[in-house]
């Protein structure tokens, strides 16, 4: 299959691109210029395109079967404004789907965010697929306005679409202002480690993880044109923000202390996400 992927170089997308290569797929993937950098090494280069998410033209994708949204506009803290997000995480991706409609493609593949649920996820144990949408902050509140326009754009023109809601990523390639790697920096280094009370609840999933299941939406044979499916991508499995970082602590013998309660909670700081995982997809 040959898949159009954006963000190829990004933190997950990095690692789609080797996995899907090395699934033996085709891939075309997009990034800003030549000179830009993946998260993590690749086994081997896709086929490039030089370009920005809102030059992407027909030609790009011309021969593709399917996109692979992975492409986010400000994704991490601090955000941009709502104008800005909505831009690049609406309105634009929007453009590229209808493009690659026009030239033959069917299957849309896309990377959400648990962070569309916002406030809504705090009322429940494990978040269904069919909670409402409450986000608290410009680029959550983008995407959850990407999601519901791709399900209509989806019905309007009879497309296989996926929506992937992505839970607490974490990994190898990962932003190094993060909570993973920024512990893990000061458990190798010896250092204490300032963290919040960490009594917020998250379900966190390993990036090799998202990218296999994102790659499995591409493969799917069952997938009904015109009605998009939408999927939480977690492992089910709760944790405290403090038992992650207590595990991990642990796992790599650090010598240092973790400093919990030294950094404040973020403003409207959700406390509860963790979804509903369908294990037979």
């Amino acid at each position: 299959m040959r898949l159009f992927v954006t963000g190829g170089t990004g933190f997950i997308g990095s690692h789609f691109v080797n996995q899907a290569n090395a699934a033996g797929h085709e891939v075309v993937a997009l990034r800003r210029s030549p000179t830009s950098q993946t998260r993590i090494p690749l086994m081997k280069e896709p086929i490039w395109v030089d370009a920005t998410l809102d030059s992407v033209q027909e030609k790009d994708l011309k021969g593709c079967e399917a996109v692979v949204h992975l492409a986010a506009h400000t994704a991490n803290v601090p955000y941009d404004t709502l104008e800005n997000c909505l831009y690049w995480n609406l309105t634009v991706p929007l453009r590229v789907f209808q493009r690659a409609h026009s030239v033959g493609v069917h299957r849309f593949v896309v990377a959400g965010s648990c962070f569309e649920y916002g406030r809504s996820g705090e009322r429940y144990e494990f978040i269904p697929e069919t909670a409402p949408l409450e986000p608290t902050a410009s680029y959550p509140t983008s995407k959850a306005a990407a999601s519901i326009a791709m399900i209509g754009l989806a019905a309007e023109l009879n497309l296989k679409l996926s929506i992937h809601r992505i839970f607490q990523v974490y990994g190898e390639g990962e932003a190094s202002h993060r909570l993973w790697p920024s512990l893990r920096a000061a458990a190798l280094a010896g250092d204490d480690f300032q963290m919040t009370a960490g009594e917020q609840v998250r379900d966190f999933i390993h990036v090799r993880s998202v990218a296999s299941s994102l790659l499995k939406a591409c493969e799917r044979e069952d997938l009904t044109e015109g009605l998009a499916e939408i999927e939480n991508l977690g492992t089910g499995r709760p944790q405290t923000t403090l038992q992650f970082c207590q595990e991990w602590w642990q796992r790599w013998s650090a010598k240092g202390k973790l400093l919990v309660g030294a950094v404040p909670y973020r403003h409207s700081e959700v406390m509860r996400y963790v979804p509903q995982v369908n294990d037979e997809r």
